[in-house]
């Protein structure tokens, strides 16, 4: 095949090479790490029974003695079965909602729809259980509403909760963006009251941020008083598990807000990696809470998987990285097809494609011999070549964990919805 120069684009540093191949590591090929996204020890063994056949985890045939250890398992997590497929239909959505796809908006007001028709607990706004600090997991509008959602809301690198005490003289629902343990957080309150069962009338007085480096706190710049009706406003508690640590809330905007006492293990390894601190760490407490006494066999599965974090350190070759799936997107076919995809700028795409073969129980050879630069229906093919050896440590339909290279880890998530 003839060598290609490919030209250097303003900003991104290509290597022009006749042909590149990832040399064999010392057991006789290099590993790449693939994808991720799908951890919970309850919700992920309540998937293995009821969910398709697509998912890894998910066995269509289960003795009587596993159904039992599985049942006791999920019981003990506090999450039922449907709410399982709500914090499910969570997993992978970035920004709480901002940078959700059609489909993954869909299934999620559908897991919404099943949970409200289900009898939670009947008076959430006289139950013990709504009381305490809720994380807020999603909201259909990340992007409006309250100052908090337009400013904070979409930045997963901030954690966001919302207070609620009614069983005190003083009653209260605050919302909290918490930006790090060493930075501090924004605290705003609002004067509660309570309409009927279900709502929630509140009116917001006061804000202020908390810094760790500072022995005060500094006030929020909104004149609440001055606001009038648009510091006023009511929340609907539509669901409210009886765990107390699931509920779905509606507000006077039309958002609807998903929030969470407890967390699932996937989504507090993603709220890990959207902090960056301590990843590795995570990653490795989240695979051993996932491993069983018995080796089960893991799948790459189907669908479109985004990288969210890698443990490789990019080289100065952008190219070279994208050959070797160290960004971008993995898009696995059913048939054993493989394309890596990388969006380079202004519609320009780095695409490599090739196959995948099964090896042993958790790994697979991949070979990707098809490269090009890509904008619209115009390709300039790119000779490359490589051969990885690619091994997952935990897969499911949601996240997968893998590990190569120089013990290279690689956590993708799926980003293409459910179907």
């Amino acid at each position: 095949m003839a060598t290609i120069e490919v030209v250097n684009l303003p900003g991104l540093r290509f290597q022009a090479k006749a042909s590149f191949l990832k040399r064999s590591s010392r057991s006789g090929s290099s590993n790449l790490i693939a994808s991720v996204r799908r951890v919970s020890v309850p919700c992920a063994l309540k998937n293995r029974i009821h969910a398709p056949r697509i998912n890894p985890l998910k066995c269509s045939i289960v003795d009587q003695q596993d159904q039992e250890r599985v049942t006791e398992e999920a019981s003990v997590s506090g999450f039922s079965e449907e709410e399982c497929a709500l914090i499910d239909a969570l997993i992978g959505i970035q920004g709480r909602g901002r940078a959700a796809s059609p489909q993954q908006l869909q299934d999620v007001e559908r897991a919404v729809q099943v949970l409200e028709g289900l009898n939670g607990v009947t008076d959430p706004t006289s139950s013990s259980l709504i009381e305490g600090r809720w994380q807020l997991m999603f909201t259909t509008r990340p992007g409006s509403a309250s100052p908090i959602q337009r400013t904070f809301v979409g930045v997963d690198s901030f954690a966001v909760f919302q207070e609620i005490f009614l069983r005190t003289n003083d009653r209260r629902v605050s919302n909290i963006v918490k930006f790090s343990d060493a930075i501090g957080e924004l605290k705003v309150e609002a004067i509660a009251t309570i309409k009927d069962r279900k709502r929630i009338l509140f009116q917001f007085d006061r804000a202020a941020f908390s810094f760790k480096f500072l022995p005060f706190k500094v006030p929020y710049p909104v004149p609440f008083r001055l606001l009038g009706d648009e510091a006023k406003g009511w929340l609907d508690t539509t669901y409210l598990s009886p765990s107390g640590n699931l509920r779905i809330s509606k507000g006077n905007k039309g958002t609807t807000f998903v929030l969470q006492k407890e967390t699932d293990q996937r989504q507090k390894l993603l709220s890990v990696i959207s902090r960056g601190t301590e990843v590795r760490e995570a990653i490795d407490e989240f695979i051993s809470l996932n491993q069983s006494a018995e080796k089960r066999e893991l799948e790459l599965l189907a669908g479109e998987w985004q990288m969210i974090w890698s443990s490789q350190v990019e080289t100065d070759s952008w190219i070279e990285n994208a050959g070797n799936g160290l960004m971008g997107k993995q898009i696995v076919k059913p048939d054993g097809r493989l394309k890596f995809l990388v969006d380079i700028v202004l519609g320009f795409k780095f695409s490599m494609t090739g196959k995948f073969v099964k090896l042993d129980s958790n790994v697979y050879e991949v070979n990707m011999d098809d490269a090009a630069i890509v904008v619209g229906p115009y390709g300039l093919p790119v000779e490359m070549e490589t051969k990885i050896a690619m091994e997952l440590l935990y897969a499911d339909d949601k996240i997968r964990i893998s590990r190569g290279y120089n013990r290279i880890l690689f956590v993708h998530v799926r980003v293409d919805g459910t179907n």
